[in-house]
């Protein structure tokens, strides 16, 4: 068997292509938003959103009403927010919570998770084994 170490490595490379080449596998659900009058937005798969960042219902429902300084509630598997919320802050709101909790910085992938290292939270990559501190006043 007389394989050299550049044919064994395009062979691995073969086999991982298509998992390098797909960053932008990672796409969640666009937030369903409807306005009941003046009063009321509503996020209505708000929990298809929770779920396939695989976070904390409550983590993301506490960074939003921070973010966008109203108040509100989850009922029925929706996010009631108080007043009329514009749908693009709450799009952006959304967007950057998914780059600062969800998407590892160093290979841009969503397969993290929060570590508690003594007071400090850390955000752990399981693909790449990257952890950074998550710099916030949201308890996780």
């Amino acid at each position: 068997m007389d394989l050299d170490y550049e044919k064994l490595l395009e062979r691995a490379r073969e086999g991982l292509e298509d998992v390098m080449q797909n960053a932008e596998r990672f796409s969640p659900p666009i937030p369903d938003i409807m306005h009941e009058g003046s009063k009321k937005t509503i996020i209505r798969n708000f929990s298809e959103i929770v779920d396939s960042l695989r976070r904390d219902e409550t983590h993301l429902y506490k960074f939003l009403l921070q973010e966008l300084g109203t108040a509100g509630s989850v009922n029925n598997r929706r996010l009631v927010l108080q007043g009329r919320v514009p749908e693009k802050k709450i799009k952006d709101r959304i967007k950057s919570y998914i780059e600062t909790f969800v998407v590892c910085q160093e290979c841009n992938r969503p397969d993290t998770s929060f570590l508690r290292t003594g007071r400090t939270l850390n955000l752990h990559c399981e693909a790449c084994g990257a952890k950074r501190p998550i710099r916030t006043n949201l308890i996780a």
